[in-house]
């Protein structure tokens, strides 16, 4: 049967399946955006934090005595209360001394955070906690004061409160269930900030707007924007990705004119021809600058399929047969073939018509895209993810 779509033929034979992929279609003209919405300014971000602590009160679903420096802490937060813990640091040792360390409500882990740009002492923020040792639940456990710390080893924020964990770990008569991931929770607002980060947004000369997409027609678009509004020189690009404005010494008056900055309308330029594949989920987004040159695809597949039906065969009655089990079985060769005639400058909707109509599964449509590229046809970014 032949299809013709648009500058596409396609010729199509008996068997083929239908498209199992989600397709995000990019077309139309490019409309205005906000600056805030194309890029960020430089040195206000996140920043990440990580500690090491604790978890108590657990329901003898710790660590033990399996882990030995789940011990260790213990011994070293005890001690800093003023307790006096057992004097062995080896758990074999304390264990025939008669005074074995019990960890089952205890549990080694791991705390992160991120504090937004400008947060100052005494707020809070959320922090993560994943068990770091052979913990099989950390429900119903509390982090005791844990230390989070940055990049440069200074302590910017102390966490500590009760865990809200939701996943599940049950075992009855032999029989587990397991729903979400037991070891690893959450405690919202479970972090104090205590130093703040210091960002150059106050003492820089000049403010740099970072593109969050590499694109030097975009950064030329946002200078000029800005040019236009506040003044020639205002602006002025340094590479395809950062823009620099020069900006009030008063902090008050920065701010303000930060956020009328933001606020200017872009046209920013289109995207380079991309296409986004997700193999494991099967979907496939093709912006609408992708084209593709003179080419011709045959795809073919091949699928066997044995079927084995097992009988019985009886004996006539009084006769002197025996029963005897009989295998039968059947074997079909199914082959799905098609070819599409793509012809100069075809664009995404005629591409997306003719995959379609060909019935491609989303493999098959990877494998064309794939080839595609390599011959030369397909001038696009492919990325396979």
């Amino acid at each position: 049967m032949m299809i013709a779509v648009g500058k596409i033929k396609f010729l199509r034979r008996r068997g083929a399946t239908l498209l199992a992929v989600a397709l995000m279609l990019l077309s139309g003209e490019v409309s205005a955006e906000r600056i805030k919405d194309l890029a960020s300014i430089g040195g206000v971000r996140e920043n990440q934090l990580i500690g090491y602590g604790l978890v108590v009160g657990l329901q003898g679903t710790g660590d033990g005595k399996d882990v030995s420096f789940t011990g260790q802490s213990l011994k070293s937060i005890l001690s800093s209360l003023g307790v006096t813990t057992n004097p062995y640091d080896d758990f074999d040792l304390a264990q025939s001394a008669g005074r074995p360390l019990e960890l089952d409500n205890v549990a080694a882990v791991i705390v992160t955070a991120e504090i937004p740009a400008f947060a100052k002492p005494g707020q809070r923020v959320d922090v993560n906690v994943s068990a770091l040792g052979v913990a099989e639940s950390l429900r119903g456990g509390r982090l005791i004061m844990t230390r989070l710390k940055g990049i440069d080893g200074q302590t910017y924020a102390v966490a500590q409160g009760a865990m809200t964990v939701t996943g599940i770990n049950e075992e009855v008569a032999g029989t587990s269930l397991q729903i979400g991931v037991p070891t690893s929770g959450r405690i919202p607002r479970g972090a104090i900030i205590e130093r703040e980060v210091e960002t150059p947004f106050n003492s820089s000369e000049y403010l740099v707007f970072n593109v969050h997409s590499k694109n030097f027609g975009t950064a030329d678009a946002i200078t000029s924007a800005i040019n236009s509004e506040y003044g020639e020189g205002v602006a002025f690009s340094l590479d395809g990705v950062s823009v620099a404005v020069n900006a009030p010494r008063d902090s008050s008056q920065r701010v303000k004119f930060v956020s009328m900055i933001e606020n200017i309308d872009v046209d920013p330029s289109e995207p380079s021809a991309r296409i986004v594949v997700n193999s494991r989920t099967g979907t496939v987004v093709i912006n609408k600058n992708v084209k593709v040159q003179a080419a011709a695809v045959s795809h073919g597949s091949l699928s066997v399929r044995i079927q084995t039906l097992n009988t019985v065969s009886q004996p006539e009655p009084f006769s002197d047969g025996t029963t005897v089990e009989i295998q039968n079985a059947g074997i079909a060769v199914e082959s799905d073939e098609s070819a599409v005639l793509f012809e100069p400058g075809v664009d995404l909707k005629e591409v997306v018509s003719a995959v379609n109509a060909a019935g491609a599964s989303t493999s098959s449509l990877i494998a064309i895209l794939e080839a595609l590229k390599t011959a030369g046809s397909l001038h696009a970014d492919l990325m396979v993810m």
